[in-house]
């Protein structure tokens, strides 16, 4: 008897080795439903797309019905042209039909479920096979390893399922199993209609001799919008929250508010923080720009969220806050492959703009905080904007890209057991790739994953910019806070930056060096990259966020 996939599959539907060039297959839409509400989900391994998949849940004068339909691409070419699981008013399981096809052969189940027992019969290319279960009285249907919409009834499950709890499930029709109740965080996920305020539940489904852990969460109405089997690669996701417009709510205050913010032919998308109390009409201002690469708007690394938690802080101390995704990342429009420093510069310049505008703001006393390269980009910005009345600079390189990048390769370099002769070819190697992004030349004999890491304007801009002759360029008051244990952009770059500060005719400046902070602003022991997953503080030094409180009170005070 060969059922749609054996228990040993259930929910593991990695473990059917699907091959990366599924993606390039156009899968076809799975049949409509009929059914209001229903919605579309789509199924990745590792991140894939290998189908899709409709579901609805409906209440009628039965009971529950839980309704899919979905396809699954090849080399699984799995149909469930319709599948039903119907449940009483109390949520008790009583009947599971699928009409479906696996590799063009048709298949059928029809389940029935009376108290503990659950009788099934599968017609499989017209071949009848029955089977009798004993089941849990409170069992829920599941359909093992293809398709999710049963697991609809689990999200509702979770409602009076504390962690630490067991809720039996039925692999319809093979056999019973449990899955076992992990812990629940609560989450936000910003999409572009709402804010959808998720519960994220850990799960362990223990099968014969093997246990697969997951992930499921629910929406406010208790309705499923993800599962993921992590270790398998497998993710199920709900259009809207998997849409490249919707992003994690890392962190927030009560008052946030999304803007949008009009820049050279798109729109930026971002979040303002407000003091949560204040007398002045209009406030003073700050634009936080973020690190280089695909930096979303709350500067997400290792799991700290490092321009919100800055934008936190500086929104209890008085000001209002503006932090956004960078073009082409998270919610924003845009074309990061196409945008150098100082397009970035002209998107910091826009939000400026979009700040002094606003009538709670006032335009004379705006700042801008540029993280990691970041800083970079407010500099360049500032030399250009004079609504820009004070800079701060955190973690920034302070020497031209292509000698930042051979700085950090000899730190890894030193930890590691080489010879003399090895050590200067990996560095003549680096040198090569460096000599190639910037001339275009040699290119095409780099391995292709690395052309694809360094061959972008980005980097190319990175390379070449001196942050020296940046700063001796600008003007406005400047200051440079810098961690003692950052690995990554070395102090001695803080020093370069206070020196050519300090040459300026018309500038003040001020650096702060904290003592056992690393690149991520926060606490650490040894400020190694290898260190980040394991920090137990993962909230921005407060010795940074007061420098800069302190910088900002005394430039942006009201009688400059």
């Amino acid at each position: 008897m060969r059922f749609l996939y054996s228990i040993r599959a259930a929910c593991a539907a990695a473990a059917l080795a699907v091959p990366i060039a599924a993606s390039a297959q156009q899968l076809p839409p799975p049949p409509t439903l009929t059914e209001a509400g229903a919605t579309n989900f789509s199924i990745f391994v590792r991140g894939v797309p290998i189908g899709n998949e409709q579901i609805a849940v409906v209440r009628n004068a039965g009971g529950w019905m839980i309704v899919s339909s979905g396809r699954l691409g090849a080399p699984l070419d799995t149909i469930a042209r319709r599948m039903e699981v119907r449940y009483t008013a109390d949520w008790k399981a009583f009947e599971f039909t699928l009409d479906g096809a696996v590799r063009g052969q048709t298949q059928q189940v029809h389940t029935r479920v009376d108290g503990t027992v659950a009788k099934s019969e599968v017609v499989l290319n017209g071949q009848t096979t029955e089977k009798t279960d004993t089941i849990p009285a409170d069992a829920l249907l599941v359909l093992p390893g293809s398709f999710f919409g049963p697991y609809e009834a689990l999200a509702n499950r979770l409602k009076t399922a504390p962690a630490g709890t067991d809720v039996p499930i039925y692999l319809v029709p093979q056999a019973a199993v449990t899955l076992h109740v992990g812990d629940s965080n609560k989450e936000q996920i910003q999409t572009t209609g709402r804010i959808v305020n998720a519960v994220r539940t850990q799960f362990a489904l223990k099968l014969p001799g093997a246990q697969i852990d997951g992930d499921i969460w629910v929406d406010e109405a208790n309705r499923m919008i993800r599962f993921s089997i992590p270790a398998q690669g497998l993710d199920v996701v709900r259009e809207d929250i998997g849409a490249v417009s919707s992003r994690s709510v890392t962190i927030s205050r009560s008052n946030d508010e999304t803007t949008k913010i009009p820049s050279n032919g798109f729109t930026l998308i971002g979040t303002i923080s407000r003091p949560a109390t204040s007398t002045e009409a209009r406030l003073p201002a700050v634009v936080l720009v973020g690190a280089s690469g695909s930096a979303d708007r709350d500067g997400l690394a290792s799991g700290i969220p490092i321009l919100g938690q800055i934008a936190g802080a500086l929104a209890d101390a008085g000001y209002i806050v503006l932090r956004y995704d960078k073009r082409g990342t998270g919610q924003s429009g845009g074309r990061a492959e196409s945008a150098a420093l100082a397009d970035y510069a002209d998107d910091v310049r826009a939000a400026v703009k979009m700040m002094a505008e606003r009538k709670d703001v006032d335009p004379k006393r705006i700042a801008v905080v540029g993280y990691g390269e970041g800083g970079l980009a407010a500099l360049i910005a500032a030399d250009k904007d004079k609504r820009i009345v004070s800079v701060s600079l955190l973690a920034t390189p302070g020497m031209p890209g292509a000698d930042v990048v051979l700085a950090q390769q000899q730190h890894v370099l030193n930890g590691m057991t080489l010879t003399a002769e090895e050590r200067q070819a990996k560095v003549d190697d680096q040198k090569r790739i460096h000599e190639a992004v910037m001339t275009g030349k040699g290119l095409d004999k780099l391995p292709p994953e690395i052309r694809r890491s360094v061959d972008t304007i980005e980097f190319q801009s990175l390379l070449a910019t001196d942050p020296v002759k940046l700063v001796s360029n600008t003007r406005q008051p400047l200051l440079i806070v810098q961690g003692e244990l950052d690995t990554q952009i070395d102090p001695q770059n803080a020093d370069r930056l206070d020196a050519a500060a300090r040459k300026r005719k018309n500038g003040t400046q001020e650096m702060v060096k904290v003592p056992g902070v690393n690149h991520l602003l926060v606490p650490g022991t040894s400020g190694e990259v290898v260190e980040y997953p394991l920090l137990k503080d993962k909230h921005v030094s407060a010795a940074v966020t007061q420098a800069v409180v302190t910088w900002l009170n005394k430039t942006l005070s009201p009688a400059r």
